[in-house]
């Protein structure tokens, strides 16, 4: 049973990771200017590996690098990869304050495919805030009113992508290991974005290279303090800071990036955070979700230099089990 104590202390802790992503983004969007997304992947994956392989190397259990559920553990990685690339370049090329919104669709679409991957049943409650969540997004892109480029269709995309990942973890989770699961993305991005990489190749300065140092240490790091956070406080108080990165957007495209914040994005996402916040408050209601898809994907968007926090939480505890 959680105190509130607890809970404010999860709460600020979950506050402080989403502030760490956020920075992560912020950083990804400089580097964005001068270099592919595929070519800040790609290095700051490799950055990010010493450290995790550190982790998996605690893993006393034996057992093989096999997938049970092999098409299933492509397709998330697939799916991670993607989404990396798609919200990267959205970073590069939409103001921080845009992108967001859009990227808050994933609980959205997250509940829809839980219907026919995971058999979840759906009432009209988490329905309407779908649909209304949708309405959010659509008043962020103001089609017909703004110029859509590929920056919006690739937040959306990374969105979608973002979800399938989440759910796919939900279906397999319990069968697969944590070192598989933690493996497959960086090695699909060691695949795919090597193979990219030639095309795209920009010499790197080397403050440049820091700087995707700081985007895989500060993924990894937000990727911790969002356990703490979740250890100490309920999933239900927590889980909704994710949306405080929207303020750091703000915040950080006034000030480093020089972005306006016009009143539809500000009241469209508003609406697309309340329809997440009402599906996030549903799902902890009693009998009301079979799998809690949304409230246990743990806020934040997975890629490939920010891993999801539950399967890194798995790795971690498998290693103090000796």
């Amino acid at each position: 049973m959680h105190s509130g104590k607890q809970n404010a202390k999860g709460a600020g802790l979950g506050l402080l990771s989403m502030a760490i992503y956020a920075t992560h983004d912020a950083v990804v969007k400089q580097l964005g200017y001068s270099y592919s997304a595929v070519q800040i992947i790609f290095f700051a994956a490799l950055l990010s590996f010493p450290l995790l392989t550190v982790i998996l190397l605690r893993d006393p259990r034996a057992g093989s690098l096999r997938p049970v559920r092999p098409f299933w553990v492509i397709l998330r990685a697939v799916a991670t990869v993607a989404t990396s690339v798609s919200a990267f370049y959205a970073f590069a090329h939409l103001p921080l304050a845009q992108v967001y919104p859009l990227l808050f669709a994933m609980p959205l679409l997250l509940t829809i495919m839980a219907i026919p991957i995971l058999g979840e049943r759906v009432g009209w409650h988490r329905w309407a805030a779908v649909v209304v969540g949708l309405i959010g997004v659509i008043i962020v892109v103001r089609p017909g009113q703004a110029e859509l480029g590929l920056g919006h269709l690739a937040a959306v995309f990374a969105a979608f992508c973002g979800a399938l990942a989440s759910v796919i973890v939900r279906k397999i989770g319990h069968e697969e290991r944590s070192v598989v699961l933690l493996l497959s993305p960086l090695l699909g991005n060691f695949l795919a974005m090597g193979a990219a990489l030639p095309f795209v190749w920009v010499p790197l300065q080397l403050p440049d290279l820091g700087l995707m140092a700081v985007v895989a240490l500060f993924g990894l790091v937000a990727a911790f303090l969002s356990i703490l956070a979740y250890r100490l406080g309920e999933a239900v108080i927590v889980a909704p800071m994710q949306y405080s990165q929207i303020l750091w957007a703000v915040f950080f495209g006034w000030v480093l990036f020089r972005e306006p914040v016009d009143t539809q994005t500000v009241v469209g996402a508003g609406v697309v955070i309340l329809s997440g916040l009402y599906i996030v408050w549903r799902e902890s209601t009693a009998d009301v979700s079979q799998n809690t898809p949304v409230l246990r994907t743990r806020g934040r968007t997975e890629t490939v230099t920010t891993p999801r926090p539950s399967i890194l939480q798995r790795a971690l505890n498998a290693g103090t089990r000796r």
